[in-house]
């Protein structure tokens, strides 16, 4: 049954649920910028949170609060009342209350780690004494919410492992408040220190923690790091350097830092772009002697991006100065110069992209991204290879180390292999499973190629291609293509159950790796940036069209799915090729690229995307921004958009402004193919959600895609 002929079937239920939107107003704002005039007819949907009302405005947010009511409303009578949901969502909860597991971090014979069992809404942190010790829960964040809205953010453990910090936020707001445990007697400290914290290092004797947090929950370029002794009062922490309140570094992501194993030196970062940053060591010995925090240069000014540990008085340094695939240098943090005389250890591999360097006992490990997928080298301290490490196939994979043994856990997954984590010997090579969850599909149906194409520009992609081994070409098979190409974010094989139901199905999946991303190295993600944007959604496009010329789909079959970046991809492309696709999912998106620095911390992207206050900007941001761009009298696909009311990232804004946008102009039936708008009132950019509201966001999106790629049944229940 192709798309058309199943959608007459389903017009006459979905008409009865009313899917036409309800009218939004139009109160248009017209601006002039840098000469240009620009019309927002829906400035109103921004709320209080508009930067030009100065403040809260009470009224404003009630009638947007009963706007959205009114969209949300429809769109869960449009998607809960599709035949065959009810079915759909229980399959896909079955996938996904499967256990999952992380690997675990190391401290002497303790063993801690997260997993979530069956039905839990949160993951919970267990410990183990030695590797294959019995289990026991430290901490439950679902015995602390009745809904299941409390998450882990993250833990750290001391360095003998009997103490424990850790981080819990609400509602998916990243908002996190840092407690601290004593491990053996589970007794919590009154030390509580709240305005996200993150990036916490113990001191080796356990006495007093390193960590960031924001001056201000409400300023997001107010991060700070100070430092905490136990048992002294939160207030009176000492601050050792805060965010620049003043100049082009103010409004980046600003300082961050860590702490060698022997408490010596603190190597501080300062973002300076979403390529850059600056790095400095500080001698803390010095600072606990003199309370001096005196910053040591050793990366200033320069256009690339380090990072990494310290061995003693060395810092192993990943850079990508002057190699744009990464390479790892040592630097003598006691010379009168530290930001000279390096050595070489790894040097750069021009074919593949070294993500990350490990330090264990007398082993570096370095895991390389090469075309998309892993490969992990051993070598000694200066940089001798002890060879590549056996994997179990083309995916991803990551290894969890201590630099006082060999012992390391080594975690693997790919699109037809569940997340396994292996107990492993870097000396011996020794391997044994640690932890698999036991998945109820069978991957070995499944099919993972790995194709290239050419895109607008005659640049050659990848891009990986998932679905059944009997799959037929024939032009009609219904297919997810999804991407992100951004912020040097690096799209790898994962495994997901939930995808299993859509490849019996007969569906395909396509997931290409676009320019933006880090799969290629630094050179590759300024290819996406700035006013080189437009390649990326160049890229996604050429996707398209090669898996409709290679005859996996055609466009009555293809949908497009993304999110944050990707949503703002989605949402691009859509504009630009509306024939191309039959349905959308644009996901807590960015899609008013005129005035989307204006809002939460969105002033960290202006070095990825540019700014409209940039007169030289506003012309590429006005050629490809989604909202600007909605063409009336045009027939759109069907659209699903969401966002989060609690999004501390990306505001819901874009995601109401750009529904009502499109709503107004498209001449495509709202019955057959509507534009929706989600906001989920208990949750965020997308973290932390319990597991009940993310089996229901799972089985909306499949839903919808099912429904408007011709997959539904009309006569299921």
């Amino acid at each position: 049954m192709n798309k058309f002929a199943a959608i007459l079937l389903l017009l006459c239920a979905v008409a009865l649920l009313g899917a036409a939107p309800p009218a939004t107003k139009v109160e248009p704002v017209t601006e002039t910028i840098h000469g240009v005039e620009i019309v927002d007819p829906y400035r109103w949907l921004e709320g209080s949170a508009s930067p030009e009302l100065g403040g809260e405005d009470e009224d404003l947010d009630r009638r947007v609060s009963a706007w959205t009511d009114e969209q949300n409303a429809l769109t869960r009578s449009v998607l809960d009342g599709l035949p065959g949901r009810k079915n759909i969502e229980a399959r896909l909860r079955e996938l996904m209350e499967v256990g999952t597991v992380r690997a675990p971090t190391m401290r002497e014979n303790r063993y801690f780690y997260t997993k979530r069992e069956g039905d839990q809404a949160q993951a919970a942190l267990y410990l183990r004494e030695g590797a294959f010790g019995e289990p026991r829960v430290l901490l439950d964040p679902n015995t602390l919410h009745d809904e299941g809205l409390i998450s882990l953010g993250w833990y750290t453990p001391s360095h003998d492992g009997r103490l424990l910090a850790y981080g819990t936020y609400l509602a998916g707001d990243e908002n996190t408040t840092l407690y601290l445990m004593d491990v053996d007697t589970g007794e919590m400290y009154q030390d509580v220190i709240e305005n996200k914290v993150r990036g916490v290092f113990w001191r080796p004797d356990g006495s007093g923690i390193f960590y960031r947090c924001l001056a201000d929950p409400e300023n997001p370029y107010s991060a700070q790091i100070k430092y905490h002794g136990l048992g002294t009062d939160p207030a009176e922490d000492p601050l050792l350097f805060e965010q620049y309140k003043e100049g082009p570094l103010a409004t980046t992501w600003g300082p961050s830092a860590g702490v060698s194993e022997d408490g010596r030196w603190m190597i501080l970062s300062y973002s300076t772009g979403t390529d850059s940053n600056d790095l400095y060591a500080i001698n803390l010995d010095r600072w606990l002697e003199t309370g001096s925090f005196d910053r040591i240069p050793i990366v200033e000014g320069k256009k690339a991006m380090s990072s990494g540990f310290v061995i003693g008085n060395t810092l192993y340094m990943s850079t990508t100065l002057d190699a744009p695939n990464r390479q790892l240098l040592a630097v003598d943090l006691t010379s009168d110069d530290p930001s000279t005389g390096w050595k070489l250890i790894i040097p750069e591999d021009e074919d593949a992209v070294l993500e990350s360097v490990g330090w264990a006992k007398g082993i570096l490990v370095a895991d390389y991204l090469t075309k998309a997928h892993t490969r992990i080298e051993l070598f000694d301290l200066q940089g001798v290879s002890k060879g590549v490490m056996e994997l179990p196939g083309l995916g991803s994979a990551g290894v969890s180390v201590k630099s006082d043994r060999t012992e390391a856990f080594l975690t693997y997954t790919s699109y037809n292999e569940p997340r396994t984590i292996y107990h492993i010997d870097l000396a011996t090579g020794a391997r044994e499973i640690w932890e698999r969850p036991d998945v109820p599909v069978d991957p070995s149906p499944i099919q993972v190629d790995q194709v290239w194409y050419t895109s607008k520009d005659g640049t050659p992609i990848s891009m990986f291609v998932v679905h059944n081994k009997d799959l037929v070409k024939d032009g009609t098979n219904p297919t997810i293509l999804s991407g992100y190409g951004g912020f040097n974010v690096s799209m790898r094989p994962r495994f997901s159950a939930t995808m299993f139901p859509w490849f019996e199905g007969g569906g395909v999946l396509a997931i290409p790796n676009l320019r933006g991303g880090g799969e290629y190295g630094e050179a590759w993600h300024r290819a996406g940036m700035l006013d080189q944007k437009q390649n990326v959604f160049d890229d996604f496009i050429a996707a398209a069209e090669w898996l409709i010329e290679n005859k996996y789909t055609d466009s009555e079959h293809l949908g497009i799915s993304g999110g944050s970046n990707g949503g703002l991809l989605t949402g691009a492309v859509v504009i630009q090729r509306p024939d191309l696709f039959s349905a959308v999912i644009s996901a807590v998106p960015l899609l008013d690229m005129i005035r989307y620095q204006n809002f939460l911390m969105a002033r960290y992207w202006v070095p990825e995307y540019g700014t409209a206050e940039n007169p030289d900007h506003l012309e590429f941001l006005m050629e490809y921004s989604p909202y600007h761009n909605v063409k009336d009298g045009t027939a759109y696909p069907s659209v699903l958009f969401t966002a989060g009311e609690n999004d501390t990232r990306v505001h819901a804004l874009h995601a109401r402004k750009m529904a009502a946008r499109m709503q107004a102009a498209t001449t495509s039936n709202p019955n057959s193919e509507p534009v929706l708008l989600w906001v989920n009132r208990d949750a965020g950019h997308g973290q932390g959600k319990p597991l009940h509201l993310r089996v229901r966001d799972v089985a909306d999106q499949r839903m919808f895609m099912m429904w408007q790629l011709g997959m539904l049944d009309p006569g299921a229940p």
